[in-house]
Parts: structure tokens; sequence; C-alpha cells
């Protein structure tokens, strides 16, 4: 791993979220990676205790010391709880990774007593590792830091780094609460299906292999959602007739950047609290 061939890593949470980031390291360790894993959780998940004792991971230890890399997966709620244990893996080294949505890096700096910290926010795809997480540093972070902190964070998907943290609000808006409008969609297009006829689980079952269908079709082919969509599109067809009434002034596009505006301005609230 960049700058360190054997990194300890600590993780708090251990839930769906930090389960998942937990398990791609276990995954790391059984090809041969070099790294050592403690787990503080209250409420460990049996099968994910038994992977990770078997992978010599350490859990809830009594007597917490410095590691290189300490994780937080908390709610952000249990923020300010957590830290009083977290403490315990801070040193002058540790880089701190938070996956904590709206906890700015100041109060992680100032609860932690650590300068190289790095925010990240992934979404929920995530929990089977088809999540993207995009994450800012500290400016006491180096290069080699920025590397490590992706590595670790490649198990959720695909990793993007922003310049500014400012910009997390606007990833929370669309990446962050992504998927519920994509969920949105799968369910009103099921329920305009059904009210031209179809029956309620056909209905549900067409829509959601749709929609999971052509995000497939998108990540697979590698084309951009406007070539795939004209590909579709037959001049005077089926699909021009609905996408009249989608691209028309009151249609999805300011629909949606009405809701991700929304969505962003309350990302801005929740940080400042």
């Amino acid at each position: 791993m960049s700058g360190l061939d054997a990194p300890s890593i600590a993780l708090v949470g251990a839930g769906a979220l930090g389960g998942a980031l937990v398990r791609g390291w276990i995954g790391a360790v059984r090809k041969g990676g070099g790294l050592t894993l403690t787990v503080v959780e209250p409420n460990f998940d049996p099968v994910l205790a038994q992977e990770l004792e078997s992978a010599g991971a350490i859990l809830n230890p009594p007597d917490p010391g410095p590691v290189d890399v300490l994780v937080l997966a908390v709610k952000p709620q249990a923020f300010l709880q957590a830290a009083e244990t977290a403490r315990g893996f801070v040193g002058p080294d540790t880089r701190v990774l938070s996956v904590m949505a709206g906890i700015p890096m100041e109060a992680l700096s100032n609860a932690l007593g650590a300068q190289r910290v790095i925010r990240s926010m992934p979404n929920t795809p995530a929990r089977i590792g088809r999540g993207v997480t995009a994450y800012v540093a500290s400016p006491a972070c180096t290069a080699e830091d920025r590397a490590l902190i992706e590595q670790l964070l490649e198990p959720l998907g695909t990793v993007e780094a922003l310049s500014a943290e400012r910009l997390m609000d606007v990833v929370t808006a669309v990446s962050g609460s992504g998927p519920a409008y994509v969920f949105l969609l799968a369910e009103v297009l099921a329920a305009a299906a059904e009210q031209e006829g179809l029956d309620k689980e056909t209905a549900m079952r067409l829509a959601s292999q749709t929609v999971a269908g052509a995000g497939a079709l998108m990540l697979e082919t590698g084309e951009t959602p406007g070539a795939l969509r004209k590909q579709v599109t037959s001049p005077g067809g089926t699909t021009e007739a609905a996408l009249d009434v989608l691209t028309s002034a009151d249609g999805l596009a300011p629909l949606l950047r009405r809701a991700v505006s929304a969505a962003a301005q309350r990302s801005r609230d929740l940080g400042k609290r």
C-alpha cells in the first residue's frame, strides 16, 4: 500500500457501510495484502465477527493504541460519543478517514486531535461494491496519504477526489442522495404502467429491471447517457413521444435541478449545526 507496506487500521462502526469496507479489506488480507485490522462495534453481526476473527482482526480492544488510519463509520449523531473511544487510536501520524455524512473536517480534527483528516461521501450501492465515493483531504495530507485512502475506499466502488470541501454538499445531493431518485423513478414508472393496465407485480418487475438494466448498460458500454438515449429514440416513435413530455420546459430537467439544489442546501444547513 502507498507509503506503508502494512498499515494498521482501526474501524469504528461496523454496520452496513463499515461492514462493506471491512469485508473488502479482509479480501485484501486473504490475497496477501499486509494490513492489520482493529474493529470497534458494540453490536457485531455474528457472521462478520467470525470473518474478522478468522482473518486475525482484533475486536473491541480494551486499550486502543495509535494506528496508521482511523476510519469512522458510525452514524453522524453518534460521532461525539464514538470520538471518546476513537481518540485512543490517534497518534501524531494517524490519518482519520470519515464516511459519516455532514461532519466537517474541522469538527473531526477538533474532536480527535488529528491534522491529517479525510472526509468522504459514499452512497448506498457501496454495500455491494457498486457505489461511488467522493472524498476531500485536509491540507496536512500528503499525496501518499490520499493514495492510501483511495485504496481503502476501493471496496465500495468508484472513488472520486474533490478539490474543496464545499463541493461535498453537491456530492451529497447528487451521488449521496441520488440512489433515492432512481428508486423513485422505478416506483413512478411502475405506477404509470399499472395505470395503463398492467398488474401491480408485473409493472414493478418491468420497471425495476428496466432501471437496473439501463444503469448496467451505461456502465458496461462506457457510452454517455445522451448517446444511449439517442440509440433507443427513433424519429416519430414511441420513445420520442415520451421524451417530448420529459424534456419539455416543465419536464424532468428543471425538476431535478430544483431537487438537487434543495438537497445541497439542506446539506449546507446541516453542516453548520
